[in-house]
């Protein structure tokens, strides 16, 4: 990638900054080549195209009886619900947003989120993303809804983003954050927020209670390409950049559902039977910390 200038949402051009290692431009490839249906497929059952996980018990009334040949699109239904689920308590603890408010999706995917959070708030969001895929895809897709005056992803490194110090309302990673080193993601976030202004993050991590990362960990980071952080790693990285938690919740019993669901499903991909034994060993943990810029 090279640098580039890119339209705001205001219209102005801002400067954006290339990956800046070499590792951030392996994740960039990798996420231009991700067309995974479990992605696709799921979004394609309203327009919401997520790449995060799912929260919630299953409603197994929706689903029906497994030998009907409906089953499989509830299924996905299903499946692609639970997953917005998640979203919507993520946007819950973002405190009050107006509609003149800016808010970031930090690591946006293809911007499923940031499309919820507008339409809940009336509000413009930016989103980045190292993908120029994904952000081609969740700019289309704003068009295609006709938020892209207040919708916009843009590549971008989230560690060193063009917003303007203390411009931003609120702003978030789901599922993003195990992509780089914390304490410079909590830098940038603390840079750009408002005093007062709200983050949160939903994310797996390895437990300390557990003693290291677990063999199962280990296999979800080979596959992702990722370096999941310790939940430990997150406190003192937001403590040591003006973030203070004021809710640090487990998600694990409420993730769980949804991932044995998926592993009966025709959208398995491998990393099923990591994430259900580790969330059942407790060595990895879905949580939620939301953390107010001091």
């Amino acid at each position: 990638m090279t640098n580039t200038e890119l339209p705001t949402l205001n219209g102005t051009s801002a400067f954006v900054p290339a990956p800046a290692t070499p590792y951030q431009g392996d994740i960039a490839r990798y996420w231009n080549a991700e067309a995974r249906p479990v992605n696709l497929r799921l979004g394609d059952v309203d327009g919401l195209y997520h790449h995060h996980y799912g929260i919630g018990a299953v409603d197994h009334a929706a689903l029906g009886d497994v030998e009907d040949s409906a089953y499989e699109k509830k299924l996905v239904a299903e499946l692609h619900r639970l997953e917005s689920a998640q979203a919507e308590v993520l946007l819950d603890q973002l405190g009050p947003i107006g509609g003149e408010d800016t808010l970031v999706d930090a690591g946006c995917g293809r911007g499923g989120s940031s499309v919820m959070a507008h339409q809940r708030f009336g509000c413009k969001v930016e989103g980045v993303t190292l993908s120029s895929t994904q952000a081609e895809f969740g700019n289309r897709r704003a068009r295609e809804l006709g938020i892209d005056s207040h919708v916009r992803a843009q590549v971008c490194n989230m560690l060193d983003t063009p917003f303007e110090k203390g411009s931003i309302a609120a702003s978030w990673n789901n599922e993003s954050s195990m992509y780089v080193d914390l304490d410079d993601l909590f830098a940038e976030h603390s840079r750009f927020l408002k005093v007062g202004g709200r983050y949160v993050t939903i994310t797996g991590c390895w437990n300390p209670k557990y003693g290291q990362p677990s063999k199962w960990v280990s296999q979800i980071n080979a596959h992702f390409e990722c370096n999941i952080h310790s939940r430990r790693e997150y406190l003192r990285a937001m403590a040591d950049n003006r973030l203070v938690p004021q809710a640090v919740i487990d998600l694990t019993p409420d993730t769980l559902p949804y991932w044995e669901l998926r592993a009966t499903s025709s959208l398995v991909t491998g990393i099923e039977e990591a994430f259900i034994e580790s969330y059942k060993d407790g060595s990895f943990q879905y949580v939620l910390i939301a953390a107010d810029r001091v």
